[in-house]
Parts: structure tokens; C-alpha cells; sequence
């Protein structure tokens, strides 16, 4: 495409290229905007380097003009997105991408491949750490997706509430805290139980988890305690049936007098899973396939499409709307933005989406793009700790319907208003 534009001269038109999801996935009622720090870091090095270049001309995807001008490519527009941890529905615009065609165009995979991923992972998480309802969640799933995956994986589990991570180097890279435990191998390396919670219990402390379910869970439980001398941080459960095992390891524990030690449960856990835990004694949940995959949904389904472009080069040119009309595949042309529409209490009512111009609000209504790139500069960086801060503020506005698991459309709908303030019927419709 860039190849071509810039040969037919149309590659410096003005134009604005918007990332949304026609619909939520099926089911759900709500999604999370994850991995826009992301986004905007793969954009600081986005560069094709002389290997690069050297690649491309060798397989004819590009000519010497057109390797010529990605030699020198720096981002040099503005970007609009919704901050990470917000809300989504179908039809927001989660970037607005303003500035020519040649520069906006070539952003198109990055900002999908790592948008998709991240808010398919933030979007599960935030229904587990929701029906977890304040008990501790921690991210298990390294050993379940690609490696890379499973970084980015932890990054977006941590914006939507996840306490801690198993890998560590989610927490190097991006300050997610780090926990874990240990393995039924640890366990059958040594000669008997007792050994191996010993050594462990040697060189972590009694605060440390112990894994007791490789034999007996009963004689596993007896055996932590004495050795912790009745301090023992946890124990952690991963086979059978977890509520009735969780209630019977927790009368045991409170009988030796270990009333502060806590019961982590893993073993494939998923939001349903951990809702039909609510009523048992375990204080955290480990999760991992579940959460990496997206619990079922492991893309979010967004796209990145041309909504406006000028009429020629010339800067000053009017921009104008574009649209798709494809069967099932249609797009509303125009600029958008996004205001969320509040009641009198505080809850969300309605996604509002102006076209060409802002929506008018009212005194509690919240707008939610922000300035992400000034031309070229990035603007939109700020600490995990906020986006993560952001999402629990925007999770307590929505409507209660949005805690169900049961399946269901969008907890509230998405309005299109014209500048002449004619409000359009949405085409984007989720799958029940």
C-alpha cells in the first residue's frame, strides 16, 4: 500500500486512521483497554534499520523510493486513545491516529498485534479479579502461552487487578510484584515430604507456600505445621475438588492452631470457577491457562480502518469521511469522539461518540481520549500503577449487570451523534 500511494502521489494526504472493535466478544459485557504503554513503546523504536531494508528490497516488497523514505520514518502526527485500564465497548475508538496516510498506514499491525492481545488478556482478568471479589489473584501462565506472550500477559493481568505474577520477568521489565510456588517435582525429588518442606522451609522461612496435595493433603498439612512450627505462611491446593478440600484443610489448620495460615487453589481456574469459590475459606487464586488465553477469547477482535482523509496534498486540504459498507463489516466514517454518559449516582449510562466534533455532555459526563503522541512526541506515558488505579474507578461505574457471567450484550449501549446532533443507530452489535 505505501508502495503504491507514494507512487500515485496520495501517500501525504492528511488522514485519520481509528482502532475499535465492532463487537465485544461473545458473552461478555464489557472490555479493558490494555497495552497502549506498550503501543507507545513499540512506536519510539519503531525504525527500519539497514538489515530491515536490505530484506525487503531483496524480495521486491518494496523500490528504492519507497525503501528511501521508510530509511528515514519518525511517526510525526498525533494520537488519541482511551488510557489504559478504561472500559471499552463496541464502537469506541480506542486510538485515533492522525497524519498522513504513508505514516499512519504502516502503524496498523503493531498497534492491532499488541492491542488485541493485551486487552483480550485484561478484559478475562477483570472478570476473575471481579467475581474474586477482593481476594488476592495471581497470574500462573507462563508455562501456557509463548514466551514473549506471557510477559505482556502479566503486564495486563496486573492493570486488571491480578496482585502478583509468576514471571519474573514481567516483574523486571515492568514492575509487576512477583510471587510463586513450588512444584510437585520439588516434592518428589526428595526422599520423603518432610524433607522437601523442610529444605524449602530452610531456605524461604516460614512465610514461604507449600505445596500439599502430592500424597496425602492431610499428613502434608500436619507435617508444614510442625515443621513451621505453627507460622506457616500457606498452603497451596491444585487437585480435586478445591471447595471441599479448602473447607476441610481450613478446619484442620484452625485445629492445630494455625489460624493465619492462608489456602492459595489453583488447577484451571477460570471466572466461573472462582465465582463457584466464593462461599469456600480460600484466601487467593493462582490462574493461569484461563487467563493467558483469554478465557476463551484470546483476540479481541479490533481493527484499524481509514475513517477520514483530505481531498489532495495540500495540507490545508478538508478532510473528508470514509466509510466501509461491506456486508457485516460496515464502518461509521468520520473522526469520532468519546464521552462517557453518567447518571445523577455515577453510573455509566450510555458511550456516547460524537462525529467530526465532540459530543455535548453534561456536568458529570466523562470524555476519554486523551493526547497519547503531540506530533511525534510522545506525551501519553504514566506508571502501570495508574492505569491499574484507573480501572477499578471505571469498573465501579458500570451498571450492576456487568458483574454477571451469565451471557449477555454490551452492560450499556453505544450513540452516535451527528454535528447537527441526529443520533445514529449503532451497527456494531455484540454477539450474545
Amino acid at each position: 500500500m505505501l508502495r503504491a500511494a507514494l507512487q500515485a502521489g496520495t501517500a501525504q494526504r492528511h488522514s485519520v486512521f481509528e482502532l475499535f472493535g465492532r463487537t465485544l466478544p461473545e458473552g461478555r459485557r464489557y472490555g479493558v483497554v490494555a497495552g497502549v504503554g506498550r503501543a507507545l513503546r513499540a512506536l519510539r523504536h519503531f525504525r527500519f534499520d539497514d538489515e530491515s531494508l536490505a530484506f525487503l528490497r531483496d524480495r521486491e516488497v518494496v523500490d528504492d523510493v519507497t525503501a528511501d523514505w521508510l530509511a528515514d520514518y519518525r511517526f510525526s502526527g498525533n494520537i488519541w486513545g482511551y488510557p489504559e485500564g478504561e472500559i471499552y465497548f463496541p464502537g469506541s475508538p480506542l486510538l485515533v491516529v492522525e497524519g498522513s496516510f504513508a505514516e499512519a498506514v504502516l502503524l496498523e499491525t503493531v498497534f492491532l498485534s499488541i492491542y488485541n492481545h493485551d486487552s483480550a488478556i485484561a478484559s478475562a482478568a477483570s472478570r476473575m479479579t471481579a467475581m474474586a471479589n477482593g481476594r488476592p489473584c495471581i497470574e500462573m501462565g507462563s508455562r501456557r502461552t509463548q514466551e514473549l506472550a506471557a510477559v505482556a500477559a502479566a503486564r495486563a493481568a496486573y492493570i486488571a487487578g491480578f496482585e502478583t505474577t509468576s514471571n519474573l520477568e514481567a516483574g523486571r521489565r515492568y514492575g509487576v510484584p512477583t510471587a510463586g510456588t513450588a512444584a510437585h517435582s520439588f516434592t518428589l525429588l526428595f526422599d520423603s515430604e518432610r524433607e522437601a518442606f523442610r529444605a524449602q522451609l530452610d531456605a524461604l522461612g516460614t512465610g514461604t507456600t507449600l505445596l500439599v496435595d502430592t500424597y496425602d493433603v492431610a499428613e502434608a498439612v500436619r507435617t508444614g505445621i510442625e515443621l513451621a512450627g505453627g507460622e506457616l505462611g500457606a498452603i497451596r491446593l491444585d487437585s480435586g475438588d478445591l471447595a471441599e478440600a479448602a473447607r476441610r484443610v481450613r478446619r484442620q489448620l484452625d485445629e492445630l492452631g494455625a489460624t493465619k495460615t492462608k489456602i492459595i487453589v489453583t488447577s484451571d481456574l477460570d471466572e466461573w470457577n472462582i465465582a463457584a469459590l466464593s462461599g469456600a475459606p480460600v484466601d487467593g487464586y493462582g490462574v493461569g491457562t484461563a487467563l493467558v488465553t483469554g478465557s476463551g477469547h484470546p483476540t479481541s477482535g479490533f481493527v484499524y480502518k481509514l475513517v477520514a482523509r483530505a481531498v489532495d496534498a495540500d495540507p490545508a486540504s478538508p478532510l473528508v469521511p470514509v466509510a466501509k459498507k461491506s456486508t457485516n463489516k460496515t464502518s461509521i466514517g468520520g473522526r469520532k469522539y468519546a464521552l462517557r454518559r453518567l447518571d445523577e449516582r455515577g453510573v455509566a449510562e450510555a458511550e456516547v461518540i460524537g462525529i467530526g466534533e465532540p459530543a455535548r455532555g453534561d456536568h458529570n459526563d466523562r470524555p476519554l481520549l486523551v493526547p497519547l503522541v503531540r506530533e511525534g512526541e510522545i506525551v501519553g506515558d504514566e506508571p502501570l500503577t495508574a492505569a491499574r488505579e484507573r480501572h477499578v474507578r471505571a469498573r465501579a461505574e458500570l451498571p450492576l449487570d456487568a458483574r454477571k457471567m451469565s451471557r449477555g450484550g454490551p452492560v450499556i449501549e453505544t450513540i452516535y451523534v451527528e454535528p447537527d446532533g441526529d443520533q445514529l443507530l449503532s451497527p456494531y452489535r455484540s454477539r450474545r
